[in-house]
């Protein structure tokens, strides 16, 4: 961080060496674009690669220097949300929505802190008041949450369909999707929109161990054919097992949960106390 911030200063200093011969005038001018520049380099830096609470600090004291700035006040909310401060995040979003230069984008990442913050009929009516006409896929995502939330299934589907077009990373979504599928026990099409995230993305594990959940629903027990380390193995085996004693198939629960203590490559322990848990039931 200090050698970027370093770079932008020996870069200020050359505009100014490049200037002395036209006048104090010139000298400003070229300064005042070159604070720009670096400023604007600096708040993508703080909102990127910085430690989360650094970049709050950061957009703290730069918000209290020029208060009126929106950046300023929008990197903070995006700042506390990285920090997952998301309590504090809130408030810093309601002063963001609430400047006159506020975004669509703006209103749509209120209502996800809403969201993470489980606020959910206050992220329902923000989202109500952005024009259908302003279409992002964030938008579309957070819909189709809060239809999930009010078990409106059909607008849900809807959403995440919406959503998953207008992204080329719909990994995240499919795996939402899929999990709502689950919750309604449409475990078929909840197994299709599983295998189809880690088409998207194979080191998606949870969408790995919700699919393996879903084919347990199914009493389908075979692992599925998708690309997994022997750690992940292990787990998907575990799911597995449990999935099957869930089904009341007791004895191919065991047979799975042996299978994952003898395929992790350390001493797996849940597996282990899962083992045993059903051992000792199925004794007494």
């Amino acid at each position: 961080m200090r050698h970027i911030i370093g770079l932008l200063c020996v870069g200020s200093t050359l505009f100014v060496a490049a200037c002395e011969k036209g006048g104090s005038a010139d000298v400003d001018r070229a300064l005042k674009g070159v604070n720009v520049i670096d400023e604007t380099n600096l708040n993508d830096i703080m909102l990127t690669v910085a430690d989360p609470n650094e970049a709050v600090d950061y957009f703290k004291r730069a918000s209290r220097s020029e208060p009126k700035r929106i950046e300023f006040q929008r990197g903070l909310a995006k700042s506390l949300v990285r920090a997952k401060r998301v309590s504090e995040a809130v408030p810093a979003w309601k002063k963001v929505v609430a400047h006159e230069e506020s975004t669509g984008d703006d209103r749509v990442d209120y209502a996800d802190a809403l969201i993470r913050n489980g606020d959910w009929d206050a992220a329902e009516a923000e989202l109500d008041q952005i024009p259908p006409t302003f279409e992002t896929y964030k938008r579309y995502r957070l819909e189709a949450m809060v239809a999930d939330s009010n078990r409106e299934w059909k607008n849900a589907d809807s959403f995440y369909e919406t959503a998953v077009g207008l992204t080329t990373k719909p990994s995240g979504v499919l795996n939402n999707w899929g999990y709502s599928k689950l919750t309604r026990g449409d475990y078929a099409d909840a197994e299709r929109l599983f295998a189809e995230a880690i088409t998207y993305d194979q080191k998606l594990f949870t969408a790995k161990n919700n699919l393996t959940l879903a084919r347990g629903a199914q009493r389908k027990y075979e692992l599925p054919v998708v690309p997994m380390t022997q750690v992940e193995r292990a787990q998907l085996l575990h799911t597995l097992g449990l999935a099957a004693v869930k089904q009341g198939d007791v004895s191919i629960g065991k047979g799975l949960l042996r299978e994952a203590v003898d395929t992790h490559p350390q001493h797996f322990e849940a597996a282990v106390r899962s083992l045993r848990a059903l051992e000792n039931k199925v004794t007494n």
